[in-house]
């Protein structure tokens, strides 16, 4: 790889790591359809080598939300270690599959957040009365869906995580995020082992970004605690949908 292509890398991750760390989600879903749209990527090997950028940008993002705001560790290892099983089976059943299906359940699997994140930000206050505590079970429910997500689309689940946690448990967006990268970290490491096994990872590019974007993502946790709630939640949606074209596109 030569230095032009490592520093275009390396922006591309500062921009990547600002978004990962402003939605809680580590950079992935972004850093997915751009591979393929900018670089070529198919999607296996899209998905394998954003996750070498996410899982040291999950590590420093859950570091700064803890910082800021005390997680719950009981919820999270819940979560991580339901997360975690479920990632193994996901990222197994990913690699086996064609990359034409992989894009577009993927696409899909976007345009469903979407759709949920969408209804959720217009009945506030039906949620919020329907709104239940978080159990053990229902957070091992939660990261077992969550994680076989992450597993199946590189992304560790904080995307489907984070609007559960605040529209179905009453979580403040901030800490849902905070709650989701916990359940994250390790389902992204093992998707990413799993990735790596099968040769769908391009470790070149990925340092690169992962460079970038643990130079950054401070500046998105920073901006996610300044932010209103609400907004932050539209300006999720939009990020989903902005994905979901850029997959089409592609």
């Amino acid at each position: 790889m030569v230095l032009s292509e490592v520093l275009i890398n390396i922006g591309l991750g500062l921009c990547l790591g600002t978004i990962g760390g402003l939605f809680g989600i580590g950079g992935g879903l972004v850093a997915i359809p751009m591979l393929g749209l900018l670089f070529g990527l198919d999607q296996h090997l899209a998905q394998g080598t954003a996750l070498v950028m996410v899982v040291p940008n999950v590590m420093l993002a859950l570091w700064r939300y803890n910082q800021r705001n005390r997680l719950n560790w009981r919820w999270a290892a819940v979560l991580a270690l339901a997360g975690f099983c479920w990632a193994l089976i996901g990222a197994n059943v990913a690699t086996s599959l064609s990359n034409s299906l992989m894009r577009y359940l993927f696409v899909g699997f976007l345009l469903l957040l979407i759709l949920y994140n969408g209804w959720r930000l217009y009945r506030p206050l039906l949620l919020a009365q329907g709104a239940h505590p978080p159990t053990k079970g229902r957070l091992a429910l939660l990261g077992t869906v969550a994680g076989l997500a992450g597993g199946l689309f590189g992304v560790g689940g904080a995307v489907v995580a984070t609007p559960v946690l605040t529209s179905v448990f009453g979580l403040s967006q901030v800490l849902a995020q905070g709650l989701a990268l916990a359940m994250a970290l390790p389902s992204t490491a093992v998707t990413l082992v799993t990735f790596a096994a099968h040769g769908q990872v391009d470790w070149g590019m990925g340092l690169a970004l992962s460079c970038g974007g643990l130079l950054s993502i401070s500046w998105g946790v920073r901006m996610a605690h300044a932010v209103p709630d609400r907004l932050l939640r539209l300006l999720f949606c939009g990020f989903l949908l902005a994905c979901s074209a850029g997959l089409l596109l592609q």
